[in-house]
């Protein structure tokens, strides 16, 4: 019997393994797109300006698209879908999707609409008197203050949030049917789509006497636009037919209104705290383009391994905890957890070595100076130390939704926004560190809080996680990991003193990725010297896709 439970496991383990890679791959490619597009801005709007007023403007609609789109949304209908296709039929799984599709739209028209009505409110909330800087009425196309034109930008991105709601709730679909490729793909058709308009908007939005980061937010709402329809044909494959079913009544729709409501907080930590960071990082110029721009270079490994990990987890706990498995459910978290940590400590420690390297290749060209490459650079140093628990706080959150608890999720995350606040203020209101480095290290400190307290609820929810085994394991990730560091620090310093003087693309790219090539090559040697078997897993899943 024992031997069949460890094949069982062993299984279960290779199919997140397998998937995960595949999920990996898709997010990896779309990533690499969002960087291009940030890349993008740098190069044609200033820091201090046009691309604070896009972050700033970005920010509102995207909250609340992470908030209930990518968060609450999904993970509330992935679990309702699969406890109902198991407990009354596939015939009434389809009824549900319909009814939550047709919900969805219905209350985001209505959210689209407030927020188009009232964006001048929010921005003035969110925006310090920073933004109040007097901009020149004719090179800015109409436009007198960075306020107002962040107004006109959030006016346009607002309907982004619809569609991109429907696309998570396509996505929630077809991971509960064990479809994985199309939608992580998904996100690559919004960053094509936001990257090749805003460019095109740059050159052509001023020969109509409109503001050239017009572009970029009218991108925005047509890449959310096709983040949804390219989602539309597998689910037809899949065997979705839309029907026009709507109901308040309906238990099941109920369920998923149930674990909507009170979770706002509690899967959404970093999104609250992004939200609420925002009125602390406009009252210096510049702050927020930093911030931002560090951000999404810390996404990269954030969405190809935690969002990947989690993404492939998250129905296969579902699954488990709806069938009282509970053997099962704590294997597959603990194994998720180990794949995690094999592959996020280095990352951490690559990020922190060549921070200001790789801000300098992404970001330094046309309008973008050196000062906003050190600062970008120095912000993503410490973001660095947040990627752990960014990315255990997406695994450990799947654990409570798969048993449809929030209640702690809900009260350690208002706990950690309440934390957060609070060191900003003291931070930068009383001025005790006034530097964007400091909204930032409240975040990190506040996440990785709010991951470590979650799992330890989660292990007297259900019993022994087999953390053990992630002691001997964080040893050996650790010794590899500082190996992996060295090399790369000295890596890096030979190609700095051979490359003195010179300047380009060429050189940026090697002062990047030969220091990477050699940071990976010596810690896949390290892992297979340690014998590290979650490495060796993620390994074979790559020889396997290659030799498919």
């Amino acid at each position: 019997m024992e031997a069949i439970e460890t094949k069982s496991a062993e299984e279960q383990n290779h199919n997140v393994t397998r998937a995960a890679g595949i999920v990996s791959i898709a997010v990896m490619g779309s990533r690499i797109l969002g960087l291009a597009r940030e890349t993008a801005i740098g190069y044609y709007f200033s820091a201090k300006i046009s691309a604070d007023a896009f972050y700033l403007a970005f920010r509102i609609p995207n909250f609340l698209r992470d908030l209930f789109g990518e968060g609450i949304l999904s993970k509330a209908f992935i679990t309702t879908f699969i406890a109902t296709e198991a407990e009354d039929g596939e015939e009434a799984a389809w009824n549900l999707t319909n009814r939550i599709f047709n919900l969805v739209a219905l209350v985001l028209i209505c959210i689209v609409g407030l927020g188009i009505v009232f964006s001048p409110t929010v921005v003035d909330v969110l925006a310090q008197h920073n933004f109040d800087k007097e901009l020149d009425y004719t090179e800015h196309h109409g436009f007198t203050s960075k306020v107002e034109l962040a107004i006109y930008l959030t006016q346009l991105m607002f309907p982004y949030l619809l569609f991109v709601s429907l696309a998570a709730i396509a996505m929630g679909l077809l991971n509960s049917k064990g479809k994985f490729g199309i939608p992580a793909c998904a996100s690559s058709f919004f960053n094509l789509s936001s990257l090749i308009i805003g460019i095109g908007g740059y050159y052509l939005f001023p020969i109509k006497e409109m503001h050239p980061v017009t572009g970029m937010a009218i991108g925005v709402t047509v890449g959310g636009i096709a983040q949804f329809l390219i989602q539309v044909p597998s689910m037809y494959r899949i065997g979705y037919r839309y029907r026009p079913l709507l109901s308040l009544q309906n238990p099941r729709v109920l369920q998923v209104i149930n674990l909507i409501g009170p979770a706002v907080l509690g899967v959404a930590a970093v999104q609250v705290n992004q939200l609420t960071n925002t009125f602390f990082i406009t009252s210096d110029s510049a702050w927020l383009t930093w911030i931002s721009r560090a951000y999404r270079v810390v996404h990269l490994p954030i969405g190809i391994f935690g969002v990947a990990i989690s993404t492939v987890a998250l129905p296969q706990l579902a699954k488990f905890a709806a069938e009282g498995n509970t053997q099962n459910f704590r294997n597959s978290l603990s194994y998720a957890l180990r794949l995690l940590f094999t592959v996020t400590i280095p990352a951490s420690i690559g990020l922190m070595m060549l921070s200001e390297p790789i801000s300098r290749l992404l970001f330094e060209w046309g309008a973008t100076v050196p000062e906003d490459t050190f600062q970008t650079g120095g912000l993503l140093f410490v973001y660095a130390f947040g990627l752990c628990g960014f990315s255990a706080l997406k695994i450990v959150t799947d654990g409570f939704y798969a048993y449809k608890d929030i209640r702690a999720p809900v009260i350690v995350s208002i706990c950690a926004v309440a934390l957060n606040i609070f060191l900003n203020y003291i931070f930068i209101f009383q001025q005790l560190f006034f530097d964007p480095r400091a909204v930032v290290f409240s975040t990190v400190l506040t996440v990785t809080l709010n991951s470590a307290v979650l799992l330890y609820l989660l292990r007297r929810k259900v019993g022994r996680l087999g953390l053990k085994s992630l002691v001997p394991l964080a040893y050996k990730i650790a010794m590899a990991s500082v190996v992996m560091g060295v090399v790369c620090w000295i890596t890096n310093g030979f190609i700095e003193q051979d490359l003195l003087g010179t300047e380009g693309i060429i050189q940026r790219i090697v002062n990047v990725f030969v220091p990477i090539a050699f940071s990976m090559l010596a810690l896949a040697g390290m892992y297979k010297v340690l014998k590290v078997a979650e490495f060796d897993d993620i390994l074979n899943t790559f020889k396997r896709r290659f030799r498919n």
